[in-house]
């Protein structure tokens, strides 16, 4: 399966001058949304997610609202395990609605999108915070230049290095292309 190919057939991997989630300025954007509007294509590779963590003993899937919710729910779906969002707060994220993680749980995060891993990093402190076992981490794309290191197994169904900048040294901006704001809510 050409991941990359079937990416710019259906519009997730798309090319400009963007200004992501994090800040950051990039050429290349992953419309994470246009995945998850055709199962037919998601379902494949929510399977391979699942798949790589299969043999681990994990008893709940834990994801970051909203794009990693979605796919949370259809990891734990798929593992049959239980499911946990980490909802946004003003600072970090938490588990609300009367999620609880148990001491001692075994955990597994997924997002989405990995570009620089605060998300998921805040996912982590939620979890140290109720004492649970962070397993593992998977994503469905790892764009990061360096994929962080969360002192767990990491695994991405699909990795392409993208640089990022700041915009005081985005090339991009100094060659004047309008910036892009893609995403919900901009």
């Amino acid at each position: 399966m050409n991941i990359e190919k079937i990416f710019r057939e259906i519009g997730i991997l798309k090319q400009g001058h963007f200004l992501l989630h994090s800040g950051l300025h990039s050429n290349l954007y992953f419309e994470k949304f246009r995945l998850i509007e055709q199962p037919e294509y998601a379902g494949p590779l929510f399977e391979l997610l699942a798949g790589h963590f299969k043999e681990m003993n994990i008893s709940t899937v834990a994801g970051p609202t909203t794009g990693g919710a979605i796919i949370a729910f259809e990891i734990a779906k798929i593992l049959k395990k239980r499911c946990i969002i980490a909802e946004k707060l003003k600072h970090g994220r938490d588990f609300l609605r009367g999620r609880k993680v148990r001491p001692d749980e075994n955990i597994l995060i997924v997002d989405d999108v990995l570009t620089t891993g605060s998300s998921i990093q805040d996912v982590i402190s939620a979890i140290k915070k109720y004492k649970g076992n962070l397993c593992g981490v998977g994503v469905v794309i790892d764009r990061s230049v360096q994929t962080p290191d969360f002192g767990v197994p990491v695994y991405s169904v699909y990795r392409r290095k993208v640089e990022n900048f700041t915009s005081e040294n985005c090339p991009y901006c100094k060659a004047g292309l309008p910036l892009i704001r893609p995403g919900g809510g901009r």
